[in-house]
């Protein structure tokens, strides 16, 4: 909590400096005769009044997250773009008779924003490729977390996505967290549900919990609890798994643990891997099910084989993609990494949360495929 109260204060001390920064930065993008004439707090009236209106007005077409996001963003290109120009007469020796740094600074925000929408909300593939000396068959696991029912897509929108994961004719389909969000309805929930039940695989599809799942504002905000979701993909033949362990195929465990946020944020406990593996079968491979990307160490420790996460959105914002791993929240953000003999996936999601760019990553789903091999 203490972090996130630091976070909050850091974002509207940045979002104040930001408006002022800019605010002084936009007259001189015009060079009005009348202007001049002004002075320097009226000009600077005059900037802020146009990029309150702006933010205004993209709080309008999409929310006020974003337009603070698209303030911050324009205000850092900016400053970089001041910069460079800085420098550039600096060397050269030269002064320029307009404001190139500000019209570069406005084309590339709109240019980078625009990407990260379609980045945000365009779904790609991602493929990996893992061997194991244990014996399994080929295995090919379908993988995707973060949809934040709601944001990008609606249940409509999922079906589709599912249907061209399908086309990849996984053997399982694993669900890692963050399904819904605070925001999805109760009718949005139980349709989608009923898609990703009805998926095509040959060992079924598995889901563990995320951050958001809970409902952070309380159910009756969004018309349904945590264990209405859970009621409801186990009715539509989704297994749920929370701190339990499954044996398929005789070949393969599937672990699935509960949310970090139950021991951080709730007050509760869930089980340790050692605690999970502790009697199963170590020849067998072991997928663990996990949202976040911590404990790394301790299932390195424990030799599961593959660990599956999400929640960090790949990062979410250049130039800002490694915060959660520097200030440790995370052990890992994106992509693949080995610890000893574990191998450790991050997807960015298939979605996004309350902001809608992705200038750092893509939006995506995950096709593993796993063989024997030395």
């Amino acid at each position: 909590m203490t972090m996130w109260i630091i976070i909050m204060w850091t974002i509207i001390a940045l979002l104040g400096a930001s408006l002022v920064y800019i605010g002084v930065r936009i007259p001189n993008l015009f060079s009005f005769d009348s202007l001049s004439e002004w002075g320097k707090f009226k000009q600077f009236s005059l900037g802020l009044l146009i990029t309150l209106g702006v933010a205004g007005i993209i709080t309008l077409c999409i929310d006020f997250v974003n337009a603070i996001v698209c303030v911050l963003y324009l205000a850092m290109i900016w400053a970089v773009s001041d910069f460079a120009f800085w420098l550039i007469q600096k060397l050269s020796n030269t002064t320029f008779e307009h404001d190139y740094a500000g019209w570069v600074a406005l084309v590339l925000t709109v240019l980078s924003l625009t990407v990260g929408w379609y980045l945000g909300h365009g779904v790609w593939q991602t493929d990996y490729n893992i061997t194991t000396s244990k014996e399994i068959p080929d295995l090919k696991v379908a993988m995707f977390a973060d949809s934040h029912l709601g944001t990008t897509f609606d249940a409509k929108g999922f079906a589709k996505h599912l249907k061209a994961i399908e086309t990849q004719n996984p053997d399982i389909v694993v669900v890692v967290g963050d399904y819904v969000d605070d925001g999805t309805t109760k009718e949005q929930m139980i349709k989608a549900s009923k898609a990703l039940g009805q998926m095509k695989t040959k060992y079924g599809v598995y889901f563990v919990s995320g951050n958001h799942d809970k409902a952070y504002y309380g159910a009756a905000r969004r018309g349904f609890s945590e264990q209405d979701l859970f009621d409801e993909l186990t009715k539509d033949g989704v297994v749920v798994l929370r701190d339990k362990s499954v044996l398929v195929n005789n070949s393969f465990y599937i672990i699935g643990r509960r949310d970090y946020s139950v021991d951080k944020e709730q007050g509760g406990h869930r089980k340790s891997v050692k605690e999970l593996t502790a009697d199963l079968d170590k020849n067998k491979y072991m997928i663990v099910l996990d949202h976040q990307p911590v404990e790394y160490d301790k299932d390195a420790d424990e030799e599961v084989d593959l660990v599956l996460n999400g929640h960090t959105h790949g990062g979410q914002l250049f130039p800002f993609n490694q915060v959660g791993k520097w200030i440790k929240a995370n052990d890992s953000v994106y992509g693949y990494e080995r610890r000893k003999k574990t191998d450790f996936i991050v997807t960015s999601g298939i979605s996004s949360w309350a902001i809608k760019f992705k200038t750092g990553t893509k939006s995506e789903y995950v096709i593993i495929n796993i063989k024997k091999g030395n």
